[in-house]
Order: C-alpha cells, then structure tokens, then sequence
C-alpha cells in the first residue's frame, strides 16, 4: 500500500504537469514576460544492495539492503514588476525516505533528498526573491524563460542584485551539466563543490543577497547568507551581521579550438556557533569526543576551481577542485572536507536522439586530519559515525542515461558505486541503483 501510494501521488503530479499545454506555452526569447507560471516535479526510487560491513555505528549506512525514494513538487510565480526588475515565489512540496536517515556517505546518493525528510508530504515556501538588473550597455543578449526567469532581453554588460530567500546553488558554482540533481547526476559530490558548506536551511535554502557586475565573457559576485541556528537544522539564525555565509566567486569564459569553455574561481568563509575537531579531541582526554561540548562562535574558510569545456558540439567535460580548513564540523552541507570530482556529459543528438543525454562522472573525497581523528575515536558528526574509522579516500562513480520520450518527461536510469563509503575501509563498496521521473513546463 505504501508503494502504491507514492506511485499514485508521482503519477497524479505528472497527469496534472502533463496535462497543461495551455499554461506550459514556451516564450519567444524576443518577447519579454510580464507574468509566467513554471513547474517541476520529480521522483526519484533508489535501491542498494547489501555490503559488507562488519561493525556500525549510530550513523553508518547500513549494510542491508535497503530502498530509497523522494518526491518534489515546485510552482514557481514570476512576475516582472518595472523595467529590469522580477519577482518570484516558489511553492515546493517534498517527502522521502533516505538511506540510514541520510548518514553513512560524505557524497550521498541522492541530491533531492533534504535533512527533513519524511513520508508525509510537506508543503513550505521554497524561494521569494526580487532580481533587479542595471544595463550598463554592450549590446543585448535574449533570456530564455525557465524556472525562476522570466524571458526577455538583458544588457550584456550589467549589474544584477537578487535578494530574498532563495538557495546560494541558485548563483553560485553553477557548472552548467552538474549541477541539478534533477536532471543530471544525482550524488551531492557533483552538484557543487563537496567542500563547499554553503549557508543553507535543511531543505536547502536560505536568506539573503548578492550582487554582480557580468560583462561579456566574464563576471563576479559577492553574496551574504543566513546559517542555520544549529548545524544542519531548519530554523534560521537571523543575526545576519553576525552570523553568516560570505562567498564571492570570479567566472571567465574562453574558448580553447573554438570550443567554449569557463572557469569559475570561488572562496567562501562562514561564521557560526560550531563545534572544533581538536577542541573535542583535546576535552575528551581519551574519551568519546562530542562537537556538541565545545561549540562557540568560530569560522570556516574554504575555496573551489571548476572548470567547464566543451570537448565537441555534443560533449562537455567539466572538473571541480575544492578545499575547506577541516577545523570546525559540517554546519549546511555534507561532510567533506576536500575534493576532486570530473566527468563528461554527452548529448544524444550525437546518436539520432536530440533531448536525450548520458553523463559519467567520478569523485574522490577526503577528511582533515583532525577530523578523521575525531571520527576513528568513536565521534558522531552530522552524516558520519562508524564508531571508529580506517580511513580511506570515499571514492564514487556516477553514470546516468536520461531519456526524454515526450516534450515535457525526462525518465533517467542511474547507476553509483562507493568505494569506502563513508572513508572507511573497512566497510563496502556500496552500490546504488536509480530511476527518476521528471517534468516541468
């Protein structure tokens, strides 16, 4: 019965999606939209085989077999309210049930999943943002509508300022094919940088703004964010001078053979109530060590490099390098420290199916020292805690077709293996197994 039902809600959110052809009429990019209704939904099962795993702990992912699902549901309304400035609200729905309650993995297997989730679907204001654009000249370039934009022209040289409560991933670290687990690889590890704990709420949102200057071919933003009041909690901490997440990011673009190519340079530094590695460490003198006991006011420093190129008309390769200090605990996203991921993603217009695409990727992740310190001496972070640790580099590969058989469904099959999940050698190599249903209009 359990099954049936969320089959029943995914199939009722695709009939009603499916069913709209009046509301879901594409704009011409040449005519600008003073009001626009966009919508997704998606669904995703998941399963994973068994493991070995010869001891866990409170925050292991379980070496049984086990299932996996969650279901989003987004409207957004966008209205344009003078020249250059837009407006947008995002209803979203949402439940799931996550693999070992979301623990077990730096890189978790499926990016739609929130710290919230349930089996009971939970409806919540997602975004409610204003974008406002100053046209500094350069020409005129089109803006093709789509979730959260509305089409239209933009000067090519410009200044843009969106404020309100959205998600930092909304701007920033925006590799063009990973970077929506909607869509394209569903691991966190490949939707932004691993290491990049940026300021969210546990649905993954949050309040604030950002400012950027874009000219033609390259461009610059600088944003601050709301952190949540805890790690990896829900309520937000509205003390924004003096709590908060600042990242401001460099983007060029290039061309190398006449193929384009952009590189993203981003650095970021979050300020909170959070627990240290070495002050657990050194307060536990031999014991258990608990972040919880040693949290104070303390920053995390952090930096990424991406790296996007098209490869041929039909492929784009894409690489992330990232780093954070290690020092503090996980406070907004998951529990990696560094990080190298990469892979290629391919058009299926390249095989007579335009619409069509196929993507593999692979990452490595690593801890701090301290930080596989803490873990090995039977510390809990906020998705880790094996009881003790061998550590070794979590390594994952993801490969995914996504099939697009009508205008407005995407139905994706997705493969992921782990090999020491959760930097541990001692337990795996998981593997995952995937389908997802999307739709929008």
């Amino acid at each position: 019965m359990v099954v049936f039902r969320r089959l029943r809600a995914c199939g009722l959110l695709l009939t009603v999606f499916l069913a709209t052809p009046a509301m879901a009429q594409e704009s011409s990019p040449v005519q600008a939209e003073a009001f626009a209704i966009h919508a997704q939904s998606t669904y995703v099962w998941q399963r994973k085989p068994s493991f070995a795993s010869p001891y866990q702990g409170e925050n292991s992912l379980s070496g049984s077999r086990a299932t996996s699902y969650s279901l989003t549901a987004t409207v957004d309304l966008g209205a344009r309210l003078w020249e250059g400035a837009e407006v947008h609200f995002n209803g979203e729905g949402s439940q799931g049930i996550a693999f070992s309650g979301l623990h077990g993995l730096g890189g978790l297997p499926n990016g739609e999943l929130a710290k919230t989730a349930g089996s009971d679907m939970t409806f919540y204001r997602a975004r409610a943002f204003l974008r406002q654009t100053w046209g500094l000249g350069g020409g005129r370039e089109a803006v093709d509508a789509d979730m959260n934009q509305l089409a239209g022209f933009v000067d090519k040289r410009r200044i843009v300022l969106t404020a309100g409560n959205i998600s930092v991933l909304d701007v920033f670290d925006a590799v063009s094919v990973s970077h929506d687990p909607r869509t394209q690889f569903m691991n966190w590890a490949f939707m932004a940088h691993g290491s990049y704990d940026y300021a969210a709420d546990a649905r993954g949102y949050t309040w604030g703004a950002v400012l950027e200057y874009i000219d033609e071919g390259w461009a610059v933003r600088a944003g601050r964010f709301m952190q949540p009041r805890e790690s990896n909690g829900l309520p937000l901490d509205r003390r924004l001078g003096r709590h908060y997440g600042d990242q401001v990011e460099f983007e060029k673009s290039y061309a190398v053979l006449d193929r384009p190519g952009t590189l993203r340079v981003l650095a970021f530094r979050n300020k909170a109530n959070m627990g240290s590695y070495g002050d657990a460490l050194a307060a536990a003198r031999g014991g258990t060590p608990d972040l919880a006991a040693v949290r104070k006011e303390r920053a995390k420093l952090g930096m990424g490099v991406s790296l996007e190129q098209g490869l041929s008309d039909r492929a784009t390769a894409f690489i992330r390098l990232n780093w954070a200090d290690g020092k503090t605990e996980t406070y907004a996203f998951t529990e990696i420290d560094r990080s190298v991921s990469g892979g290629v993603v391919f058009d299926g217009a390249a095989w007579g199916r335009p619409g069509d695409t196929a993507g593999v990727a692979a990452a490595i992740n690593a801890l701090s020292a301290s930080h596989r310190e803490y873990l090995r001496r039977g510390g809990a972070g906020a998705f880790l805690g094996d009881g003790t640790l061998n550590y070794g580099t979590e390594q994952i590969a993801e490969a995914y077709y996504s099939w697009r058989p009508l205008k407005r469904l995407w139905i994706t099959a997705d493969a992921q293996y782990i090999r020491h999940p959760g930097y541990n050698r001692d337990r795996g190599p998981a593997k995952v197994f995937g389908v997802r249903l999307h739709t929008e209009f």
